[in-house]
């Protein structure tokens, strides 16, 4: 109630109000009225609310001019029985404007006179005369339209690029390249801190694509994975969602574009699209020649190439130094296993 009441004592109208009664008080009616507008009575009125209320401003807000009885429709019942049979016949839903011809037909034969096309919206609506589709659920602007919110999924939101402290904060992305007219997407994730990274080329985005993805990249990945941050893109959703649920791993998504929450991701893009895609551009038709030179530089990128975010180390060489794995499990990832089992 204070909230609300300093919240009214700030109102403009009540303050240029109370301004016309202290100019009232001080000059008299005739300059009021030269001023303002305002006479005698309209004064009266508003020096006898702020009396009633004990002096306080906000009696001064205007009321509500809305009369207390106001019309009602004066519509013949048989013609609003006729609309709502003709609306739940079949649950044909047909609409006003051809409703109003069927309406007139029968309004002569009866001998009665006729409502117009903007009566009978007004009559479907206050008499919530909506029939929905099974399967499909359709706007009523007589009811509430949250249904469809109520079974959506909160999701987690992130606001800042993440800076893990361990390993396992996997970021994922999608990249479309058009090579001759042809699309081909590449599916991609990294560790924001190991910078291990996987990408794999599909022929479409689909939530089942992804979920295939996410599964090559968790057999191919030394470490355990903690969650999993993608964009709001149809294919992290469906299928793919419910895998991460199913193996109890926290789904995160960024604020739609706001690509700076993605920057490991879209920083290994960058580094797909100059070291691999652009010069192998001539064989990204022959999927089976592309996906094994693709196989070659996943391997070459994870444990030979150096990053400076890493002291000049490989993925693989940072895991171990931190303690993440022995030296023998590097046998695990080797480039024949890579291509043979995982990324074909």
């Amino acid at each position: 109630m204070l909230l609300s009441l300093r919240k009214f004592s700030k109102d403009e109208i009540a303050q240029e109000r109370m301004k016309i009664i202290k100019f009232y008080e001080k000059y008299g009616e005739k300059a009021t009225k030269e001023a303002f507008g305002a006479d005698r009575k309209v004064i009266s009125r508003w020096r006898k609310r702020v009396n009633e209320s004990g002096g306080k401003l906000a009696s001064l807000i205007p009321h509500s001019t809305r009369p207390h009885t106001v019309r009602q429709p004066q519509t013949r019942s048989d013609i609003i029985d006729f609309i709502k049979k003709e609306r739940e016949k079949r649950k044909y839903r047909v609409g006003k404007e051809k409703l109003k011809v069927k309406l007139d037909k029968f309004c002569q034969g009866k001998g009665i006179p006729t409502v117009s096309v903007s009566t009978i919206g007004n009559i479907i609506k206050r008499n919530n005369s909506f029939f929905q589709k099974e399967g499909r659920i359709y706007h009523n602007p007589a009811g509430k339209c949250a249904k469809r919110n109520e079974t959506r999924k909160k999701r987690l939101r992130v606001r800042h690029s993440p800076k893990p402290k361990d390993f396992g904060y996997i970021v994922s992305d999608s990249v479309e390249r058009i090579t001759d007219g042809v699309k081909d997407y590449f599916l991609s994730a990294i560790d924001a801190k190991m910078k291990f990274a996987l990408s794999i080329n599909y022929p479409r985005l689909t939530s089942a694509n992804m979920r295939d993805f996410y599964l090559k990249f968790k057999r191919v990945y030394p470490g355990d994975i903690n969650c999993w941050q993608s964009d709001n893109g149809s294919e992290n959703q469906g299928e793919f969602d419910k895998e991460l649920v199913k193996d109890g791993i926290p789904h995160l998504f960024i604020y739609p574009r706001c690509p700076k929450i993605d920057t490991y991701i879209e920083r290994y893009n960058r580094s797909l699209q100059e070291e691999f895609i652009d010069p192998n551009l001539d064989t990204i038709h022959d999927k089976g020649v592309f996906q094994s030179l693709l196989a070659d530089w996943i391997v070459y990128y994870n444990t030979e190439r150096p990053h400076h975010s890493l002291h000049l180390k490989s993925p693989l060489e940072y895991f171990i130094q931190e303690g993440g794995m022995s030296q023998m499990s590097l046998t695990y990832t080797s480039p024949s296993n890579l291509k043979s089992n995982e990324l074909k």
